[in-house]
């Protein structure tokens, strides 16, 4: 008796969905514990971080400066008071009295050295051209917890009108505090801005308004337990502040995607009329695994950054990759246990309805028609489009050919910012270069004549106004380099390295702002491709475990970078040379400050792969359903493109609200890699992938024996694999054949039993 082929049912849950569904209410408990704990423990994390972390801790010019601070307090002012006479004099004696006054009285604060004045001194460095203006400048000791501290105690004694005087307050550690606190409030001000936008974008995807909390809820915990975890690092490492916008931006956008996709596969099997419990077994299997894939490859992204010395950088890979890990961890844990509770209760409140005024419903096979017509006309006319797009791309790029680095200070702040204001009427008021002197530290002790030897000698350089000093402290021992031109502008950078060129009798190090700069390109520029062959090297491993493709990871690493392009040329245009500052609200200070295209091409970069999988996992899985090419980038497209212009739009609008801070930096961040989302799943996903897998044809699913056979035991894919071996049919039409061949062999023995029992 031959034996009848039945298809297969869906398979039964599997150990992870027992495992995550065996006690649901409990799981949600255990998780509702959890994240009340994270609350408590990230109560307060944003006091807790810095705001600085942009200079290499290993350079040369971070050793000049911790020295000259240990040894040479006074060479290191960090606090500045701006004394502004009105009409009056500065040398007027009311005001010179006024002056001593507020000067005795910084001195007699606890946590303050180095207190000095133009009415001290009378050095024509502390006071402005026109006679109005003048400084007294301190240094405020310890960390920078501490010295924020201290700032917090004195200033209100300070600042403000005193007689014949008004004081405005500036500085480095006045910079740093009115950035921190500025972060803080514009965090807030864009969660309340993010969430209910988001929560309404949401429904209008979802339609049901239980759905759509579901993502609300796995991005709230995430980004609750991201600021545990940054509250933790913070009491071992140093930690940005700037991070904490990192951790509200993909918490809520990658438990948007990765709610969006795992709910949207639910509701799927639901409709095709399996029981709950199955359907989240089939999602977990299939969504499951591709939300996996996608955490890993946004976290290998943000992880290049620990390669970096910068804590800036290094920052944000803490926040990044605890927020990636703990968004997958709710979406494949929590999200599951949530869906078998509620059931078609999933599809309920229909918002919706109301719109559709007694309309029935779309058919779910109707959805994403649209995406489909769009990548049938893209790879019918697949030359064009893969050509036309990348043009495209590579002239939005064009503007960061001009990009300028330099250092992040004062204009990061708001034009009204007291610091800022203070930092700008030295600018354009005092003479010389104000902040841009070079300190260059001798160490090992010398003779007077030696000393002014070496004085002679860099006084000689064509880029030198002036040379002060020695300052002489034991066998140490530092000089004051004035340089033309502007703090950090390539004359000063020339000048850094031409001083560190000088032969010296004694040891030498040079720092100041032109120092760290020069510093700081260098150790970018000494790991970037580092950091660039882990990303591409371990997203190409991941991508070949998802595709069983040689070719496919290639084009996935080419097609991400060339998705980044517009968002580089845009920061350029804007950020660098000013254009729309009016409209943004901000000072463009000329340059882009070095760490930031690093974080931005990493965090973009890692948002980009995450469209990518979702998108190559649905190819993958119709192509090995059907071994239909063309049929499985189209069906591909159809079935996800909608989602991921959704979760793109929806991130968008985070990022947006980011981008509202009044810090240049953050602004730059939200609004960069807005641009950069939505160009990858607009352009990059809808056009370009479609007309380049068109042009590469079923070549793109080739691989070696080896590799193919290594695919096949350790590969990553959605549902059962049926994709087609050398010299095998693919799926339909092997089982096309097997019809016609069961056609031609005439009936079985059991259905000829069968007949004969019916007669």
């Amino acid at each position: 008796m031959t034996e009848v082929n039945t298809p297969p049912g869906p398979p039964g849950p599997g150990g992870w969905t027992r495992f995550v569904t065996a006690r649901p209410r409990l799981s949600l408990l255990v998780a509702l514990v959890l994240t009340a704990l994270a609350v408590m423990a990230g109560s307060g994390v944003a006091d807790r971080l810095g705001s600085g972390g942009w200079e290499d801790p290993n350079a040369e010019s971070t050793y000049a400066t911790r020295a000259l601070e240990r040894e040479f307090p006074d060479s290191q002012p960090n606090f500045l008071l701006l004394i502004d006479a009105g009409e009056a004099s500065v040398d007027d004696p009311a005001v010179a009295a006024e002056a001593d006054r507020l000067a005795q009285l910084l001195s007699a604060e606890e946590g303050v050295t180095g207190v000095g004045s133009y009415w001290q001194s009378g050095s024509p460095a502390l006071r402005a051209e026109d006679g109005r203006e003048a400084l007294i400048a301190a240094r405020i000791t310890g960390e920078e917890s501490e010295a924020n501290a201290t700032l917090e105690r004195i200033a209100p004694e300070l600042r403000g009108t005193h007689g014949p005087v008004e004081v405005r307050l500036g500085g480095m550690v006045a910079v740093q505090h009115e950035m921190q606190t500025i972060i803080q409030e514009d965090l807030l001000r864009a969660e309340i801005i993010a969430l209910p936008v988001t929560l309404v974008l949401l429904v209008m995807v979802f339609g049901s308004a239980i759905a759509a909390l579901l993502p609300l809820g796995i991005g709230i915990v995430a980004i609750l337990g991201t600021n545990a975890v940054l509250r933790g690092l913070s009491e071992v490492t140093d930690v940005s502040v700037f991070a904490i916008n990192l951790t509200t931006a993909l918490g809520l956008g990658l438990a948007v995607d990765y709610a969006l996709f795992i709910v949207r596969r639910f509701r799927e099997e639901l409709t095709a009329g399996h029981d709950p419990l199955t359907s989240v077994a089939t999602t977990l299997r299939t969504a499951g695994r591709t939300v996996l894939f996608s955490a890993l490859t946004v976290a290998v992204s943000l992880a290049a950054m620990l390669l970096f010395p910068m804590y800036f950088l290094r920052s944000f890979a803490y926040a990044g990759i605890a927020v990636v890990l703990l968004a997958a961890a709710a979406a494949l844990i929590l999200l599951p246990a949530a869906l078998v509770l509620l059931g078609h209760r999933v599809n309920a409140l229909d918002l919706r309805r109301m719109l559709r005024r007694g309309r029935p419903p779309r058919p779910a096979a109707e959805e994403g028609r649209a995406w489909g017509r769009t990548a049938t006309l893209v790879m019918r006319r697949a030359p064009f489009f893969a050509l036309g797009t990348t043009a495209v791309l590579v002239l939005l790029g064009l503007p960061f050919l001009g990009v300028k680095f330099g250092t992040a200070d004062d204009r990061q702040l708001p034009a009204d910012a007291e610091s800022h204001v203070v930092q700008q009427h030295i600018r354009e008021g005092f003479p010389g270069s104000p902040g841009g002197g070079l300190e260059v530290l001798a160490e090992g002790g010398a003779t007077e004549a030696q000393y002014a030897d070496y004085r002679e000698r860099i006084s000689a350089l064509p880029e030198v106004v002036r040379v002060d000093g020695p300052v002489v402290n034991g066998d140490a021992a530092y000089f004051t380099v004035l340089p033309s031109g502007e703090a950090v502008d390539e004359p000063a950078q020339r000048l850094v390295g031409e001083l560190r060129a000088v032969d010296a009798p004694f040891d030498t190090s040079v720092t100041g702002a032109a120092a760290a700069l020069v510093d700081s390109k260098d150790a970018i520029a000494d790991k970037l491709p580092w950091g660039v062959a882990f990303i591409a090297v371990v997203t190409l491993i991941l991508v070949f475990l998802l595709t069983g493709s040689v070719l496919i990871p290639i084009q996935a690493v080419l097609l991400n970078a060339l998705s980044l392009t517009a968002m580089f040329g845009a920061v350029v245009w804007v950020f660098q040379d000013g254009h729309l500052s009016g409209l943004l609200g901000f000072t463009s200070p000329g340059s882009i400050e070095t760490t930031v295209p690093v974080l931005m091409f990493c965090v973009a970069f890692g948002l980009s792969m995450d469209y990518g999988v979702f998108l190559l996992s649905r190819i993958k899985e119709e192509y090995d359903r059907t071994g239909d090419h063309e049929g499985a980038v189209r069906h591909g497209l159809q079935r996800t493109g909608g989602l991921i212009t959704a979760a793109a739009v929806i991130l968008a609008v985070v990022l947006v609200a980011i981008g509202t801070s009044r810090v240049t930096n953050t602004k730059m961040l939200g609004l960069g890699i807005a641009l950069a989302v939505l160009m990858d799943a607009m352009v990059v996903r809808s056009l370009l992938v479609p007309s380049v897998m068109r042009l590469t044809g079923r070549a793109t699913w080739w691989a070696p024996g080896p590799l193919r056979r290594l695919h096949e035991r350790i590969g990553i894919s959605e549902g059962e694999s049926t994709a087609p071996r050398d010299g095998e049919k693919p799926g339909l039409e092997k089982e096309a054949v097997a019809a016609t061949e069961a056609r031609e062999q005439g009936p079985s023995d059991e259905r000829r039993e069968e007949a004969a029992g019916r007669r």
